[in-house]
């Protein structure tokens, strides 16, 4: 008999891979989760959808009936909102009403959560593993916030038997959807296209770059080899956005960057894009969260996830090789 999955965020940058990728699987049959309003032309035809909100009980409930495994990627995934307590009602208050779900449900025998690097806390110095707890002393955006404290919720649950493997993913690139989530792609538009011209600050920051299609891989294995209550990080690369673009060049053959911006003239212009943001309504790529988040380092390791999960990360520029003519294919950054 086929498992049931239900993806939750199906219509998300990830979510959507996720999608695509398990309903290849002769084991998995796939319930997508999605709302009213979202997106959909991501997704696979003949994809079985079922409509709500992770915020909306009943509908999440509903969802669940006849689920044997859930992939919670459902998140509210942005640097800055007008209205940061969105980020608390989607990312924690969606987790606790799939893990109340759960217990409401006789089918379901694991939670697969999707967490984030970020609810780890920075890495200034050294490289972590899934040893770390954030401190939950300082934050730099809301986001990483909502993270943190959903984190302690899952591994609270677990204590408490409920079957969930939490993964965390880092920085997520890759062919796909050009959201807020796909940060690398966003850069790299801007670099081609000029609108940014120089490196973003001078190589000090760092970040553990995992490419999608590697993390949808690790949700997969999660399924039947993650241990409930266990932590994996699947991460890849530790790089600095310097590197990045340097690579970027190198594939490309052209040009690398031959000024830095100070982050503090960065921060500026994210102060005066959240400014206009709030006259037009439209977010921005950058804001003052982003350089706060720069200003310090988020390496990790992902040996756990290699040795129990069969994790397989690419390098960086593995997987810029192919994210640079997928950009090029779409028309959005010419070389």
């Amino acid at each position: 008999m086929k498992k049931k999955i239900l993806v939750t965020g199906a219509s998300g940058y990830l979510g959507g891979k996720l999608c695509h990728t398990l309903i290849q699987h002769d084991n998995y049959s796939v319930r997508a989760f999605v709302r009213h309003s979202s997106d959909l032309s991501s997704l696979p035809p003949l994809l079985e959808l079922s409509y709500g909100d992770v915020t909306d009980y009943p509908s999440l409930l509903s969802a669940f009936s006849g689920c044997h495994v859930i992939i919670h990627a459902a998140a509210l995934v942005e640097p800055w909102l007008p209205n940061p307590s969105k980020f608390i009602s989607v990312n924690v208050g969606g987790l606790k009403n799939v893990i109340r779900a759960y217990k409401e449900t006789d089918s379901v025998e694991k939670i697969v959560y999707t967490s984030s690097f970020f609810a780890l806390g920075p890495t200034d110095g050294y490289v972590a593993d899934e040893s770390q707890m954030h401190s939950t002393k300082n934050f730099c955006s809301e986001y990483e916030k909502s993270k943190a404290v959903a984190d302690k919720i899952a591994l609270e649950a677990a204590k408490e038997g409920v079957p969930i493997v939490a993964v965390y993913p880092g920085v997520i690139y890759g062919p796909g959807k050009v959201t807020a989530g796909n940060v690398v792609a966003n850069l790299i538009v801007e670099r081609f296209n000029g609108r940014l011209p120089g490196y973003i600050g001078y190589g000090n920051d760092k970040f553990s770059f995992s490419h999608v299609d590697d993390v949808v891989d690790g949700h997969i294995s999660a399924i039947d080899k993650g241990q409930p209550g266990e932590r994996y990080l699947l991460t890849g690369e530790n790089a600095s956005f310097m590197q990045v673009f340097d690579i970027a060049a190198a594939v490309t053959n052209t040009k690398t960057p031959w000024f830095h911006i100070p982050l503090f003239v960065i921060e500026v212009y994210g102060w005066l894009s959240v400014l206009f943001s709030r006259i037009t309504g439209k977010l921005p790529l950058i804001s003052p969260p982003t350089v706060y988040v720069l200003r310090h380092q988020w390496a990790y390791s992902c040996e756990k996830a290699k040795r129990e999960l069969n994790y397989k990360p690419r390098s960086l520029t593995e997987g810029l090789e192919e994210v640079l003519p997928w950009l090029k294919n779409l028309g959005v950054i010419k070389y």
